[in-house]
């Protein structure tokens, strides 16, 4: 299910901008190296996938947990398990 959040991180043009950070250079010196084996030209393009990776990693993380939640209560008020899982079928194939 790809939400309206990932589809725009999946556009070429969206707008950027530039940040300070201070990592240590014994990081930098492991990023650069790591670049060209994980396929990448340069180590700040190998930082930025793991911060992707990291950052989709938690959204669906919370995602999940707030779909459990909803789930959980509309348990509590009476809403059918048969109920709850046609209508998450219905969201992930409109997803």
């Amino acid at each position: 299910m790809i939400n309206e959040r990932l589809k725009n991180r999946l556009r070429k043009d969206r707008p950027s901008t530039t940040i300070t950070m201070r990592i240590p250079a014994d990081v930098v010196e492991s990023l650069k190296a790591l670049a060209p084996l994980r396929g990448f030209t340069g180590y700040q393009t190998l930082l930025k996938s793991y911060i992707s990776e990291g950052l989709r990693h938690d959204e669906a993380q919370f995602d999940h947990a707030t779909i459990q939640k909803l789930t959980e209560a509309l348990k509590r008020r009476g809403v059918t398990e048969k109920v709850l899982k046609a209508a998450l079928a219905e969201i992930r194939r409109a997803g």
